[in-house]
């Protein structure tokens, strides 16, 4: 038996039911603000200039780099 034969039949035995992807559905919008929260929580931790320099407020830590024709 191949091996897409072998994906092909796991799928058609576990198709998930209308209630589990409603569940799903629900999940959705927890689950990308729980990212986020990861993600800012990441660049907290470790300052990343890179990203940091963008988020208000907290951009005052890092000085900006002055030039010769500052006017």
């Amino acid at each position: 038996m191949s091996l897409k034969n072998k994906m092909v039949s796991f799928y058609c035995r576990h198709r998930p039911s209308k209630s589990h992807m409603a569940i799903a559905t629900a999940f959705i919008p927890s689950a990308g603000y729980f990212g986020l929260a990861s993600l800012l929580a990441l660049v907290y931790y470790t300052d990343w200039k890179a990203i940091a320099g963008y988020i208000p407020l907290y951009n005052t830590k890092f000085p900006k780099p002055e030039g010769k024709d500052s006017k």
